[in-house]
């Protein structure tokens, strides 16, 4: 099944190599040989990676510069490409061999290790097993399954590999079939940027390009693992700190990237004995959900610089532009002048005289750039959270200025784009009524289902359909066991992906795995090859243009199959032309262009330039489409963003889920997280060595990690091996999606229904197996 370690092969010890560096080329070495793939193949990709004329990485959104690097990717996101490039193959014979219930004992590693799958198949209940089908049955099939359901019982989710001509297409079937139950990853990770942001500065999405990075003197991170997540954002920020710029660190584990770098981009710092570039001028260990209160400190701070009015402590409140643009600043002030300082200091984990000398280093820089990640986003409060980092930018006038704003930096390649063109539950956010006069259909105009009310339907079965375009999402999603259970009570279930996962094991009773043409290849139509496109975290928009041979020529694309399902589904039912789309993507660009004017002007005309080009983005020129007109200044109810969550009893502890450096979202490369020195295995928890003492264990100690919730449900994982760990007292640490069965389903976010997975209370106590 898969060459994995045996427990006792696990290794925890510090590492202190830079991030980038000969370890980054070795791993990659490493993962291409165990791809079956040559060295020239994989070079040959990923020189175009990120390119003009290239592909766009299938891995994270991080901003494409026109003038590239030579090597214009990350050690992730080559791992992306090298997983997809694979040699390997998930086909017939493989599920002739294994049955589905066996697969599903298999690990995450394992199932996607098999390779890429190569033929539409059909769940067989009679054999347990997986059965070859015709694309022309198993789109008729869909179509008479989905004909005899109610649309408000079927959800149409897709994650954020899709390319914005599928997602437009895949939301608009959608909506001529009359579901608007449409969720997307981004409701699991960065949905409260979308609910946050607009509410202050009238735009759900950041204000900083890549641009920006160069004017900037100071640059603050929130709640990111910039060296596992977006790396190649350490290159503009590497530079940035040869130019002397303070990086001040806002992270309750200390993670390589914003540690030490060491560019592979450069052969000169390869090969010098040095440790690379010191990437943070300021490093601060945040209590998990410190944030509140650590951002509320600052902004006393600078209250405080502003009374003093001391000499070369720069401008610490910009009262000129709140009196222009801003609107209940008044209301903030007053209640930033309240805060008790010992509150401040108890919730942050940090001191009065931290925050202030942050306050006096932010005062003093005339352009500031802040990023942030899901550690503002995944709490009870994380709409707040977001809304108060905008606060502290807005309280200087930090947003709307070259080299300036707020950059919330997205997780999957185009999850923000699918929300740009359509992909949304909520009405308010799609252009219906341009649809309508554009295709001669009615869309449904009530909110639908995102992926909280999604795992509830499932659950009290109201769901009765799921169509997945990319993911994984069961086992993405919270309340894991639960879900995985309900699961089967589905009448459809429909997969269109690359690689076989979790979720494919969860048969309905009708189940489709369609496998489709990854990003990385030749997509090949009646007009000739196509090209696609995608929006990164800076809202700009690139084409993507493949290059690599099919890896089966039983492999339709993405378009390919949502037209498929759609002509199937609702024939005659609106004017699209969805043979004619799939023939012409430039088509659907067209079309995306006339529904999405004021951003997509020109589309097929300006996507292929260099750099792509960027969103109007009202609020990077200052101007606030909220209700009042001008960027709103948040009041928080309370510091506390994760109110109910009690720890303070004995072997109670908070619990984040992070990612490793060998991982991308629940796709698992390999058992190694080298930036934290965790090798060969994922079922660890990381731990404060005092904790442990308290606790009385031993690190590779064996644990029972429980969740700490009186709702009825018991929520365990056991047989995790504890390991000493650089992480604040209180707070522990394990890996994501495997302790995603800890986290409850109403443990999430107020407002945007974010699971709250940087804030699990959980119970940690012996394991009742034997320790190693």
């Amino acid at each position: 099944m898969d060459n994995e370690r045996k427990s006792d092969d696990v290794v925890v010890e510090p590492y202190d190599q830079p991030t980038g560096g000969w370890g980054s080329v070795g791993s990659l070495a490493r993962i291409s040989a165990a791809e079956g793939l040559g060295s020239a193949s994989v070079w040959a990709s990923l020189y175009r990676q990120n390119k003009p004329g290239g592909f766009a990485c299938v891995s994270c959104s991080w901003a494409k510069p026109a003038d590239p690097h030579r090597f214009e990717f990350c050690e992730n996101g080559a791992k992306a490409t090298i997983w997809e490039q694979t040699a390997h193959r998930t086909d017939r014979d493989f599920f002739a061999r294994h049955r589905v219930s066996e697969l599903r004992n298999w690990t995450d590693h394992a199932l996607e290790k098999e390779g890429r799958l190569t033929h539409p198949m059909r769940y067989d209940s009679t054999l347990d097993q997986y059965v070859p089908v015709s694309w022309e049955a198993a789109f008729a099939e869909i179509g008479r399954e989905l004909q005899a359901l109610d649309p408000t019982s079927v959800v149409f989710y897709a994650s954020g590999r899709a390319a914005l001509e599928t997602t437009y297409m895949y939301q608009l079937f959608a909506r001529v079939y009359g579901s608007q139950n449409l969720p997307d990853s981004s409701n699991m990770c960065h949905e409260s940027t979308s609910v946050g942001l607009p509410l202050s500065i009238g735009s759900p999405v950041g204000t900083v390009v890549l641009e920006d990075f160069e004017k900037a003197d100071l640059i603050f991170f929130f709640g990111h693992n910039t060296g596992t997540n977006a790396p190649r954002l350490l290159h503009p920020l590497q530079e940035a700190r040869k130019r002397g710029v303070p990086v001040i660190v806002f992270n309750p584990l200390r993670e390589r990237g914003l540690i030490r770098f060491k560019n592979p981009q450069s052969p000169a710092e390869m090969l010098s004995p040095g440790d690379g570039t010191k990437m943070s001028s300021d490093y601060f260990q945040i209590r998990c959900g410190g944030d509140m209160a650590a951002m509320a400190g600052i902004a006393k701070a600078l209250f405080a610089l502003e009374e003093a009015g001391e000499p070369g402590d720069g401008t610490p409140v910009d009262r000129a532009f709140i009196a222009e643009h801003g609107h209940s600043f008044e209301a903030f002030e007053a209640a930033v002048r309240a805060y008790d300082w010992a509150e401040i200091e108890a919730r942050s984990g940090l001191s009065r005289e931290e925050l202030s000398d942050v306050a006096r280093q932010y005062a003093r820089a005339e352009r500031v750039i802040a990023n942030y990640g899901m550690g503002l986003t995944q709490h009870r409060h994380g709409v707040g959270n977001v809304r108060m980092l905008a606060n502290l930018l807005l309280m200087r006038g930090q947003i709307g200025k070259p080299g300036a704003g707020i950059s919330p930096i997205r997780g999957h390649s185009n999850v923000q784009g699918q929300r740009t063109v359509g992909m949304t539950e909520k009405p308010e956010l799609a252009p219906l009524d341009s649809f309508a006069k554009m295709y001669g259909f009615e869309p449904p105009r009530e909110k639908g289902l995102d992926t909280i009310g999604t795992c509830k339907g499932v659950l009290d079965g109201s769901v009765k359909a799921f169509i997945g375009l990319g993911g994984n999402f069961s086992r993405a999603a919270p309340e894991t066991d639960l879900l995985e259970a309900a699961w089967t009570g589905l009448r459809l279930h429909v997969q269109i992906a690359t690689k076989l996962n979790r979720n494919h094991l969860l048969p309905g009773a009708v189940t489709f795995l369609l496998p489709c043409l990854g990003r990385i290849e030749r997509d090949t139509q009646a007009s000739g090859d196509q090209t696609v496109s995608i929006e990164d975290s800076t809202a700009c928009i690139h084409a993507s243009f493949g290059m690599r041979p099919p890896a089966s020529p039983n492999l339709l694309s993405e378009p390919a199959i949502v037209a498929g399902m759609a002509k199937a589904t609702v024939p005659g039912r609106s004017s699209i032309d969805w043979d004619g789309w799939v023939a012409d993507y430039g088509r659907i660009r067209d079309e995306i262009a006339k529904a999405y004017p004021k951003d997509f002007h020109d589309f097929n005309a300006r996507f292929t330039q260099a750099g792509g080009f960027h969103r109007d983005i009202e609020a990077c020129r200052r101007e606030w489409k909220t209700d009042s007109g001008k960027a709103n200044f948040y009041v928080p109810d309370t510091l506390d963003v994760n109110p109910d969550i009690d720890v303070d009893g004995p072997g109670l502890f908070r619990l984040m889920t992070v990612r490793s450096n060998d991982q991308f979202n629940t796709t698992v490369y390999g058992l190694d997280d080298r930036l934290r020195g965790v090798s060969g295995s994922r079922t660890v928890i990381l731990m404060n060595k005092a904790d442990m003492a308290r606790l009385g264990l031993q690190d590779q100690d064996m644990v029972s990690v429980e969740t700490h919730a009186d709702d009825g449900v018991d929520r365990r994982v056991d047989g995790f091996r504890v390991h000493a760990f650089d992480v604040p007292e209180g707070d522990v640490a394990g890996y994501y999606p495997e302790l995603n069965s800890l986290i409850p389903l109403w443990h999430h976010a107020q407002d945007s229904h974010v699971p709250a997975a940087k804030s699990v209370p959980v119970r940690i106590a012996p394991s009742a197996m034997a320790t190693g």
